[in-house]
Parts: C-alpha cells; sequence; structure tokens
C-alpha cells in the first residue's frame, strides 16, 4: 500500500497540500495527522483519495512511535512525507517564557527530524519529502529570532537529506514562503508584532503549485515570486549586519 503522510493537515499549507496531493498524485491512502480530528474530517470530506484521520499532538515523541508503528502494521510504503507542522512567535526573545520556545524548537525541529528518520526506512525509490522552511530561514531576523533560527535548521537539514538520499532516489524540498494567509498568523501576531506586509501576502494554492512544480524538477528548494527570489540572493551577498538594520528600520525598532 502507497501511502502519503501530512502533518499539521488541518489547516494552511497542510490542508493546501492534501487537496493538491489528491489531484497530482497516485495513492492507496492518505495520512492526514494534526490534533483536531473535526478540522481533519473536513478536509478529509473534500478528497477522492482514500484519507485516514490520526489525531495526534506531534510535540510528544510518543506520537511519532505511534504513528510509525501504524506504518509498520500496515507494511505501508511512504510515497510522500510532508512535514508542515509547526508555529513561531513574532516577539522579542526575552519577552516570552523560555517554556515557548522549547515547544516551537520542538515541533518545528525535533518533530521533523524524529519523523524523517523514522519515516525514510519505508520510503522507497520515488518517495519524497517536503519541509515547510521559510524565506526567514536564509537571515537572522530580530524580533523573529527563533522562529527563523528552527526555519533556517529546517532549510539546512532538508538540502543535506536531500544530497544523502539521492543515491537511493528519495528526493527532499525546502518549501520556503513569504508571508502567506494561513491560520499561522493567529498564535505568531500579537500586540507586539512586528509590522507585517498583509499587501505582500500569498497565498496556499501558490506556495503549494509552485513546491510540487519544482519537485519535479528536482529542486532542493521552492519559493514563490521573483521579489522573494531576489531578497534571497541579496541577503546571500550583503553583510548580515546590514541586512538586520534594514529589518530594524523597516520595523522601527532601535538599531
Amino acid at each position: 500500500m502507497n501511502i502519503g503522510i501530512i502533518t499539521g493537515a488541518s489547516s494552511g499549507f497542510g490542508s493546501e497540500f492534501a487537496r493538491q496531493i489528491d489531484k497530482e498524485y497516485r495513492l492507496d491512502e492518505l495520512w492526514i495527522v494534526a490534533r483536531r480530528m473535526d478540522r481533519l474530517q473536513e478536509v478529509a470530506d473534500r478528497l477522492q483519495t482514500r484519507t485516514r484521520c490520526i489525531s495526534l499532538d506531534l510535540l510528544k515523541e510518543e506520537s511519532m512511535e505511534t504513528l510509525e508503528e501504524m506504518v509498520k502494521k500496515e507494511g505501508a510504503t511512504v510515497k510522500l512525507l510532508i512535514n508542515n507542522a509547526g508555529f513561531g512567535y513574532f516577539k522579542a526573545f526575552t519577552d516570552r517564557p523560555l517554556e515557548d520556545w522549547q515547544r516551537l524548537m520542538a515541533l518545528n525541529n525535533g518533530a521533523m527530524v524524529s519523523l524523517s528518520y523514522r519515516m525514510i526506512k519505508y520510503m522507497e525509490k520515488g518517495s519524497e519529502i517536503y519541509n515547510i522552511c521559510s524565506s526567514s530561514a536564509f537571515q537572522p531576523v530580530p524580533y523573529i529570532a527563533v522562529y527563523g533560527a528552527s526555519k533556517a535548521f529546517a532549510l539546512s537539514f532538508t538540502r543535506a537529506v536531500n544530497r544523502e538520499l539521492k543515491p537511493r532516489g528519495i528526493k527532499a524540498l525546502a518549501v520556503c514562503p513569504h508571508w502567506t494567509k494561513t491560520e499561522f498568523f493567529d498564535t505568531a501576531v500579537d500586540d507586539d508584532r512586528v509590522i507585517v506586509y498583509y499587501n505582500h501576502f500569498n497565498t496556499p494554492e501558490r506556495v503549494v503549485g509552485a513546491a510540487i512544480k519544482n519537485m519535479k524538477k528536482g529542486k532542493d528548494v521552492s519559493t514563490v515570486d521573483f521579489s522573494v527570489k531576489m531578497q534571497i540572493f541579496l541577503v546571500k551577498h550583503l553583510p548580515h549586519k546590514l541586512v538586520m538594520d534594514i529589518w530594524l528600520k523597516q520595523q522601527k525598532k532601535p538599531r
């Protein structure tokens, strides 16, 4: 049985991946994972592919163990893994409890590493891994310091693993969106928010559609829009001190 697994599938990129994977891939089953079973069922009801809704909290390592046991019991081949579960806070580092940052790193990085490690052993030639990163992965970002660093880890991890898996015919892609209209901002933005340019928002449809196309092209990083690609090019070549000064001026923060 060939399956696809999508984490954080109850909304945002996760639910959009489910919708587009349903059309673009031929799978025996799609396993969608999140904490909210009711929201997962709403996603499943819109799909043609046979879908299994799995309510798990990926902040708990035992949830990863449970998912691996399910794959093993079914004798399934994991043709597709989408590590989408994650969250962020737009806040000064010392203005949130340490536990918040620890949870962020545990989900954004720990769950991605654990689930990738566990699922790769059930993959074969032609299997694919999508890891949701961010355009913030390419530079240090004050007031999004931990989130940005977590996505820098995810980007580096994905690109390196992609090369390791290449001889086995397994591909990994780092999906690096800019501002995108999802529920992410319900958690990330509060009364001490950074300035978010809502008129520059992308859509999950475009980000996911581009990711699927870039996976087919064999790329290891997926971005949308020339402006984002230019930003990434510039932050690679400009001193990061200058990049941070520009960001802080834009955000009207002290430099």
